[in-house]
């Protein structure tokens, strides 16, 4: 992050290693990381307590399957919810499908969750112990990989908040903005004139371009260098941008705190009551929809798809749905006899 005259300027690097200048360890998958190795050492200590029906080996498995629903559930999520012409979408190159294309970006946290569900009935059916239990034993650490996953989004400049007054002192700018421009505000790349030729490109030849041709590869190439300067720390250039941004609310750390933190701590202290097995689950699928839906208040909806019906977004309508399902879940199971966790 640089603080310019123009206010706080977003020059993170998404790569947390770096081995080559495209490609390596990101922040992002990391994120990930963090939420299964939290999973894994909180189950692992109820299961040498007594806790859980689960012995270490088990739980190693059942975490294995929890991160694999996580994952494929994310990514179909995102491709039926949010962008379903990756179903149709086939290349002749490597990995071919758009569905797999997960290094390109998008995952969806409510296909994410569904996809845990999923896990854990499975995983619970062959095992036979509680679903309930298992559900319950993905939500701390679950939450813990919710806070890392808001942080990275905030580093990539992904899922940006909506315009601020640029008066909020905490308002953010995002050099990523600028790749939005050749396809939504062509005009505004002309602004950029008086900087390129930091990264080579001469003023006469960028104007030529972005009249022409502002969707060509060459005006993409140029913004990628843009952003690749800013985020090796590029003062100057960092100055010369910033004005041309707009500041937004930095909306990822707004989720992060809500959806992470908060919930992470409401996990915490329903785990210290020794409660019912899917109480705390039920908990968590109640409250991370009305806490998405006031975040997503701040936040931009997709730009492939923009707000839906009421000037909602396709998240928070999303939410809306998960929070029917997931009342009606806690109070079906606050209902039910506290059991054992096995079967």
């Amino acid at each position: 992050m640089i603080h310019t005259t123009a206010g706080w300027l977003n020059t993170l690097d998404p790569f947390a290693l770096h081995l080559t200048e495209s490609f390596g360890i990101r922040w992002y998958g990391l994120a990930y990381l963090a939420g299964f190795v939290a999973t894994y050492l909180f189950a692992s200590r109820l299961s040498k307590r007594g806790s859980s029906p689960l012995n270490l080996e088990l739980v190693g498995d059942f975490i294995f399957s929890a991160a694999l629903g996580t994952v494929i559930g994310g990514r179909l999520g995102y491709c039926f919810f949010y962008d379903q012409s990756l179903l149709l979408r086939f290349t002749g190159e490597f990995p071919f499908w758009g569905v797999l294309m997960i290094h390109r970006g998008g995952m969806a946290s409510h296909g994410g969750m569904i996809g845990v569900i999923v896990a854990c009935l499975l995983f619970a059916r062959k095992h036979k112990v509680s679903p309930l239990h298992l559900m319950d034993l993905t939500i701390t650490g679950g939450c813990i990989g919710i806070f890392f996953g808001r942080i990275a989004n905030f580093i990539n400049g992904e899922l940006v908040g909506r315009p601020s007054e640029a008066a909020l002192a905490w308002a953010v700018r995002f050099p990523q903005d600028m790749l939005t421009w050749p396809s939504e505000n062509p005009e505004r790349l002309a602004s950029l004139q008086s900087v390129v030729a930091q990264v080579g490109m001469s003023p006469e030849r960028w104007h030529d371009i972005v009249t022409s041709r502002p969707t060509s590869g060459s005006v993409y190439g140029v913004l990628d260098q843009l952003i690749l300067a800013l985020q090796k720390g590029n003062v100057q250039l960092a100055e010369s941008i910033a004005p041309l941004l707009t500041p937004r609310h930095p909306s990822q750390i707004y989720e992060c705190l809500l959806e992470g933190l908060f919930l992470g701590i409401v996990t915490v202290w329903l785990w210290s009551r020794n409660l019912k097995p899917g109480i705390v689950a039920g908990v968590f699928l109640t409250l991370y929809p009305i806490v998405r839906i006031v975040g997503e208040q701040f936040r931009m909806p997709d730009a492939n798809i923009g707000f839906d019906a009421l000037g909602l977004t396709r998240g928070q309508w999303l939410s809306f749905v998960m929070l029917v399902v997931g009342a009606s879940c806690l109070y079906l199971w606050s209902r039910k006899a506290k059991t054992s966790p096995v079967k």
